[in-house]
């Protein structure tokens, strides 16, 4: 490495956001880059460790450990400190089909398994990776590269989300005609329509997707597979064909009240949303939070996406209820490095809602049991109650209600984002495809084969709810066998 002490010399050092207060006005990117010598000093933190933990993408206690695709993390920063930005980008992309979407929306486990982290702050991976990927777009260092040769053979790809996308790249660059289907009128699937605009703007989405036109891949949106076009025609039309239709059936809260009208699913919210955001506004019909009492249910990355969503219709008051505790300020003995660190943390939208209403708007341990009517079929609010976890004798937990703790919130609009059970059964059910005892597509990571010959499935409607980034490494995962199968070996990273 080009600073051996550079971990030692320098402070972890993170660009400003714009002010909370003021980003809520618009649907605009919120995040800046470091100036160039801040951004060397912050890769020259990389600390030449001799067994980085950084890039070994493993499931420690459940969660990621290390980057998922195997980011060369350690190379592409010492290149960045050396000021070799274009070698840099060719390390990035050796891994990373997509690095402008990692480099936003990605967790960065990396940062949790960092050796600096160890001593001191975690080097800013996310940051230097985000930054090499932008400054290479432009500078116009990301061009089309479609392959010298064609291999004749045809590749179905079901889903055009993050892991769609990535086998769609990978089996294009290895001389298959791809063709990706798409029920929604944009490519990207939850990188589209499912984050929202702030995190990640949707003009980055279209540049990549535009890019994989021009090298060749072809893309039919409007499309649903099992009713606009026949399921059978996968594997009697194609070579070999990819499921990639993600965990897209949400879980429910099935309490008192939740017909009523203004109880919706996350998704239905953020997809319409950012829909009238992409178009302009052409498309009215979306659920606005616009002086409404909100209460958003589920503490994880989408029920955030319904906070910072929410603070920008302008809602009169916002609660996020979590069923879980609040976690610790500091790693505690359970959760050791590198696992990724289960510690208190304030993201975007809360950071939003603090700025505007005083405190984090989260409520832990805390659950609702009734939805109240207004009298007219509206939802008026509901009826919280406080939740404890008690183990029982084979050692599991289950939450149980805290007697007299009920309060009663007010809401006109209720958000359910709990997270997803799984994929959507129907074309499953037609192609005869074998689940696994969650719904999901039965199929062996690494090796993605279903039981029905040529059809392969990835992403997360194959293992479940998960990030953007696990998506990635099974696209690329995904590519390599359906190379394998049409070629006999594969060349594919």
């Amino acid at each position: 490495m080009g600073k051996p002490t550079g971990f030692i010399d320098y402070l972890r050092e993170l660009p400003l956001d714009r002010q909370a207060i003021e980003r809520i006005k618009d649907w605009n990117e919120f995040h800046a880059h470091l100036e160039d010598r801040k951004l060397q000093e912050q890769a020259a933190r990389c600390m030449d460790c001799g067994t980085p933990f950084c890039h070994t993408g493993r499931i420690l206690n459940g969660m990621a450990s290390g980057c998922p695709i195997n980011n060369l993390i350690p190379e592409w920063n010492d290149l960045i400190y050396r000021g070799l930005w274009r070698e840099a980008l060719e390390r990035l992309h050796k891994t990373n089909n997509f690095p402008e979407f990692t480099g936003r929306v990605c967790p960065a486990p990396c940062e949790g398994s960092c050796n600096a982290g160890l001593v001191a702050a975690p080097v800013t991976i996310k940051e230097i990776e985000r930054s090499i990927i932008d400054r290479a777009w432009e500078k116009g260092w990301v061009t089309a590269q479609p392959p010298e040769v064609r291999t004749g053979k045809r590749v179905a790809i079901v889903g055009s989300g993050p892991a769609g996308l990535c086998a769609a790249a990978q089996l294009n660059h290895a001389g298959h005609d791809v063709t990706v289907f798409e029920r929604a009128d944009r490519i990207g699937g939850l990188l589209m329509y499912g984050i929202p605009n702030m995190k990640l703007d949707k003009r980055l989405v279209q540049r990549r997707v535009d890019l994989l036109a021009e090298e060749g891949v072809n893309f039919r949106t409007g499309v649903e597979v099992g009713r606009d076009f026949p399921a059978r025609r996968l594997v009697t039309d194609f070579d070999a064909a990819i499921l990639a239709t993600g965990a897209t059936v949400p879980r429910d809260l099935p309490v008192k009240g939740r017909h009523l009208n203004g109880i919706h699913f996350a998704m239905d919210f953020l997809t319409a949303n950012t829909r009238r955001v992409v178009t302009g506004g052409a498309n009215g019909a979306f659920i606005s939070a616009a002086g409404k009492d909100v209460i958003v249910i589920g503490g994880g990355d989408t029920g955030t996406d319904c906070v910072g969503t929410s603070m920008r219709h302008g809602c009169r008051s916002l609660v996020q209820l979590e069923i879980l505790p609040r976690p610790p300020a500091e790693r505690q003995p359970d959760n050791p490095w590198p696992e990724w660190p289960k510690i208190y943390r304030m993201d975007y939208g809360q950071e939003e809602a603090a700025a505007v209403f005083g405190a984090d708007p989260r409520v832990y341990l805390t659950t609702v049991k009734e939805f109240l009517d207004d009298g007219q079929g509206n939802v008026a609010g509901a009826v919280t109650v406080e939740i404890k976890w008690v183990k029982d004798a084979s050692g599991r937990y289950s939450a149980q209600e805290v007697p007299g703790s009920e309060k009663k919130l007010p809401a006109q609009l209720v958000l359910l984002a709990m997270g997803f059970l799984g994929p959507e059964q129907k074309l499953l059910d037609e192609l005869k495809v074998e689940r696994d005892a969650r719904t999901n597509v039965k199929a062996e990571h690494g090796r993605y084969t279903t039981n029905v010959k040529g059809l392969f499935a990835a992403g997360d409607c194959r293992r479940g709810q998960s990030l953007v980034v696990w998506a990635f490494n099974e696209g690329r995962g995904v590519a390599r066998e359906v190379d394998r199968y049409l070629m006999g070996s594969t060349l594919l990273p």
